[in-house]
């Protein structure tokens, strides 16, 4: 019996000293501040900060939230494409990611989230007057939404999320979500690719070289940063209803990152107040909605209900989303 609980205060003690690693904010310095490229903070860190602005004032303002192990440079085709159409578009890289600090360690849901509103509060602060629009993809979409339904959140015109990262451990099978533990509280340390699992992010076979030949883009990924990746879709997920502000969700047929029965969810959660959500379904669509082939008609989908909330979309996704969803709750 003395064995056995000297073996259990060992391993204790073991997933305790292997526990992951958050690499959260420094205690606040200074006023958050917007340099030409880079968003300061209040704990002093340097968020490099890129920008597509139109050729005359924009019409509206959006503040793009790039996805896991990437950077601000995933909305350089979306942003050029929405500067020529009138929309201001930045993005920073997020803690961890890009050439931001601690890069490939994970920052925690706070430090992202009050980054978020210090950008959305000092961009806004450059364009008084004009609606400001937040635009997630992915693992950004998961940091919208949270962002959004904390209660000192700023006000903002409306959001984006595109294949929103809401696959919570809920969604997970047993096996997984004890791998994921397991190897959190062992192996913080360890790294993983995605080599192996056969995933198709894209059918953009040329941005996707580009994405593997680019430095910043990290190929190699802590245990422990998908431990804290998990934490955060999780918040996501019960969140959605707690999301009272206009929203455009997105999500293509093809997409084999985030499996479609969380998204499918998260949209029947959504509030229909102050106005209705409207989801989009896309036929041919991967994960990287707005830079795969037909990202085209994506990105004028999004800037179609920036300028016109009330209008069905141009390409007819909503209205695919809509019969879709009809029929899987007929089927339920």
């Amino acid at each position: 019996m003395m064995v056995h609980r000297f073996k259990t205060v060992l391993f204790s003690l073991f997933l305790a000293a292997c526990a992951p690693t958050v690499k959260t904010a420094g205690p606040p310095m200074e006023m958050p501040a917007l340099a030409d490229d880079d968003i300061v903070t209040a704990d002093a860190a340097r968020l490099p900060l890129r920008s597509w602005l139109p050729a005359a004032g924009p019409r509206a303002v959006v503040i793009a939230v790039h996805g896991f192990n990437d950077y601000s440079n995933a909305f350089d085709g979306p942003g050029k494409a929405l500067a020529d159409d009138g929309i201001a578009v930045y993005a920073y890289d997020q803690r961890g990611f890009g050439a931001a600090p601690d890069r490939g360690y994970w920052a925690g849901e706070t430090a992202m989230t009050n980054d978020l509103i210090a950008a959305i509060r000092l961009i806004g602060a450059r364009y008084p007057g004009t609606p400001l629009y937040l635009l997630g993809e992915s693992m950004g979409g998961a940091v919208v939404m949270v962002t959004m339904a904390r209660p000192d959140a700023p006000k903002v015109a409306g959001i984006v999320l595109s294949a929103p990262a809401v696959w919570g451990r809920d969604s997970m099978n047993i096996f997984q979500r004890g791998a994921l533990w397991i190897a959190s509280y062992s192996m913080p340390w360890l790294t993983l690719t995605g080599r192996g699992l056969h995933i198709m992010p894209s059918d953009n076979i040329e941005m996707l070289r580009r994405l593997s030949a680019d430095p910043l883009v990290i190929k190699e990924t802590r245990v422990d940063t998908i431990h804290g990746l998990c934490d955060l879709m999780d918040h996501a997920a019960e969140v959605a209803p707690l999301l009272h502000v206009p929203t455009l969700a997105l999500y293509g047929e093809k997409d084999e990152v985030v499996p479609a029965a969380p998204i499918y969810h998260m949209f029947a959660e959504l509030p229909n107040d102050p106005v209705p959500p409207v989801e989009a379904l896309y036929a041919n669509g991967y994960h990287m909605l707005m830079r795969d082939l037909a990202a085209p008609l994506v990105l004028q989908d999004i800037a179609s209900w920036i300028e016109r909330p009330g209008d069905p979309l141009p390409s007819g996704a909503d209205q695919r989303a809509r019969a879709h969803l009809a029929s899987v709750k007929t089927a339920g």
